[in-house]
C-alpha cells in the first residue's frame, strides 16, 4: 500500500525508462567516435550524419545518455556502428589482436619457464590482500576527478594519501562538491569497511579460480564464455564486458563477441581479470601471457588485450623470482609480450618515465607526474586501458614496488581508482611475500571474508583462495595452440 492513500488501491506509477549503461547503440556510437579520433581513423562524415541527425557524444564520465532515443535514431544508431566498424586504423599493423601477430612483433618474447619456488602460496596470500585491500582503497572515490580526490584528502587530513578515505571532518561544501561514489561509500570507508565488499576487480579473480578448475590451463575463450553465462550475473558486467555477454546471448561467436559494437574494447577490463594467469605460471611469463590473451580475446582487442598480457606476464615473473624481483624488472617482463611499437607499451614507458624524472620520491613529487599524465591522456575515458597502464607502472615505479606506496600513490592518481589499486596491490603484495608484510591496518579490515555474486565464492576467505590457486599453480604448463578461442556454445 502507498502512504496517503485512502481507497484501498495500489497506487499506479509509471515507470521510468530502463537506461542500462553500456549497451544503448545511441550511447555506444559516441564512444565509437572517440575511440575512432584516438585511432587515427577519418570518421568525419560519419561523425557529421549521426549529429545532424541529433545523436550525442560520449558523456564524459557516464553510461548512458538520459533519455532513450527515438526508433529512428536508434536505427540509425545501429547503421553507423557497422560503418564504423569497416574502417580500418592505420595503427591496425602494428597492433594485432592474434596471439601469433602479437608473438612475431615482441622480439624479446620470454622464454622462462614454470618454477613453484618455496613460499610461493604465502606470496600468493599476499597478493589477495593486497589486491582486495588496493581495490576498496580506491572504491569511494571511483568516477570522482583527479581534483575531487584531492580535495577529500585533504579536507581530512589524508593528503599526501596515506589511509582509507573517511567522512570524518570532511565539511559540507567539499562532500557537496566531490560526492562519493555512490554505490561505494557505505562499504568502503575507513569507518564503514566490514569485509572486502563486492567489486568486479575482485569477481574476476574468483572467475579466474573457477575457470581454471573447471577447465584446466588448457582452456579456451569459449570455456570463459561458458562460465561467464553459468555463474555471473549480467548486471555485475560493465562496459566491454557488458557488451560481449549481450553479443553471447545475441549468438555471436568469440571472438567477434570483443569486437562487435564494442567501442569499450580497448578499456581496461580484460586487464583487470589476469591476476589469476599470472599468479598460477610461476617464472613463465609467456605462458601467463597466452593464458590472459585466451581470457581476454572474449572481450577485447589489441591494446585491451595487451594489458591483460603485460599484467599475466608481469606478475608470472613476480611469482618466479620471489623475494629477488623488482618492480621495474616486474614491468619490464610485462613489457616483453606487448609489441613494442603499440600504444600500450608507449603509455607503459611514459609513466615510467615520469616516475624517474619526478623532482623527488615523495608523494608529492609524485603528484607532479600525475599531472603530467592528465595533460598527456586527458582526451582518454576514465576508464580506457591506455591512461591507466602509464599511471600504474608510474606509481609502481615511483613507489619500487612498496606496497603502500604503490596503492596511495595510483589511487591518489584518479581515473580508475579501484581496478588501479587492486592491479598495484597485486604486485606490491607477491614482491611483499607474505600476509605478515603488510600492514596490518591495510588488511585487518577485510576480515579474510570477500562478499560476491559468482556462483559459490561469496564469503570466501582469502587464505582459502591462497591455498586453491597455489594448487592450479603446481599443476604442469599446458601447452595451447596460439589462436584457438574455441567454442561458445552454452
Amino acid at each position: 500500500m502507498t502512504p496517503g492513500r485512502d481507497d484501498g488501491a495500489a497506487a499506479v506509477r509509471e515507470d521510468a525508462p530502463v537506461r542500462l549503461t553500456w549497451v544503448q547503440p545511441e550511447d555506444l556510437v559516441g564512444h565509437e567516435l572517440r575511440q575512432a579520433a584516438q585511432d587515427g581513423r577519418d570518421v568525419t562524415d560519419v561523425e557529421r550524419r549521426w549529429c545532424e541527425a541529433g545523436g550525442r557524444l560520449a558523456p564524459t564520465r557516464a553510461g548512458a545518455s538520459a533519455e532513450p532515443a527515438s526508433p529512428r535514431l536508434r536505427a540509425l544508431a545501429e547503421e553507423l556502428l557497422d560503418a564504423l566498424a569497416a574502417v580500418e586504423a592505420p595503427a591496425a599493423a602494428y597492433e594485432p589482436t592474434g596471439l601469433a601477430a602479437i608473438h612475431a612483433a615482441c622480439p624479446g618474447w620470454p622464454t622462462e619457464r614454470h618454477r613453484v619456488r618455496p613460499g610461493h602460496a604465502e606470496r600468493l596470500h599476499a597478493a589477495w590482500l593486497g589486491r582486495a585491500a588496493g581495490c576498496v582503497l580506491g572504491k569511494p572515490v571511483e568516477k570522482v576527478t583527479l581534483q575531487g580526490i584531492r580535495a577529500l584528502a585533504k579536507a581530512t587530513g589524508n593528503w599526501p594519501l596515506s589511509g582509507w578515505f573517511t567522512e570524518r571532518g570532511l565539511d559540507a561544501e567539499t562532500a557537496a562538491a566531490h560526492p562519493w561514489n555512490r554505490r561505494s561509500a557505505a562499504n568502503s570507508l575507513a569507518e564503514n569497511i566490514d569485509g572486502a565488499p563486492e567489486d568486479d576487480d575482485l569477481n574476476y579473480p574468483l572467475l579466474g579460480v573457477l575457470l581454471l578448475e573447471r577447465y584446466g590451463h588448457g582452456f579456451t575463450t569459449g570455456d570463459v564464455a561458458r562460465l561467464w553465462l553459468d555463474e555471473l550475473p549480467a548486471g555485475r558486467t560493465f562496459t566491454a564486458e557488458r557488451v560481449a555477454y549481450r553479443n553471447l546471448l545475441a549468438g555471436v561467436e568469440p571472438p567477434l563477441t570483443g569486437a562487435y559494437r564494442n567501442p569499450f574494447r580497448e578499456w581496461i577490463g580484460a586487464q583487470i581479470r589476469a591476476d589469476v594467469f599470472g599468479w598460477t605460471h610461476p617464472g613463465d611469463p609467456a605462458a601467463a601471457a597466452e593464458a590472459a590473451w585466451r581470457d581476454a580475446v572474449l572481450t577485447h582487442t589489441a591494446n585491451g588485450v595487451y594489458g591483460a598480457m603485460f599484467v599475466a606476464a608481469a606478475l608470472a615473473h613476480a611469482a618466479g623470482l620471489g623475494a629477488e624481483a623488482t618492480a621495474e624488472g616486474c614491468l619490464e617482463a610485462g613489457l616483453s609480450v606487448v609489441p613494442p611499437a603499440s600504444r600500450y607499451a608507449t603509455a607503459v614507458r611514459t609513466g615510467m618515465a615520469a616516475a624517474h624524472e619526478a623532482p623527488d620520491d615523495s608523494p608529492a613529487g609524485f603528484a607532479h607526474v600525475v599531472d603530467g599524465l592528465h595533460a598527456a591522456y586527458g582526451g582518454h575515458h576514465w576508464v580506457h586501458v591506455l591512461p591507466n597502464a602509464a599511471l600504474l607502472a608510474a606509481a609502481l615505479t615511483h613507489a619500487r614496488g612498496d606496497f603502500e606506496g604503490a596503492v596511495c600513490r595510483v589511487v591518489s592518481g584518479g581515473w580508475d581508482t579501484d581496478s588501479n589499486g587492486a592491479s598495484a596491490g597485486s604486485l606490491t603484495g607477491l614482491l611483499a611475500g607474505s600476509p605478515g608484510a603488510l600492514p596490518a591496518r591495510w588488511t585487518a579490515p577485510l576480515k579474510n571474508r570477500l562478499a560476491t555474486s559468482v556462483g559459490g565464492m561469496n564469503g570466501a576467505g582469502f587464505d582459502a583462495l591462497a591455498a586453491r590457486t597455489h594448487a592450479l599453480a603446481a599443476a604442469p604448463r599446458s601447452l595451447s595452440s596460439p589462436d584457438a578461442t574455441g567454442d561458445a556454445t552454452s
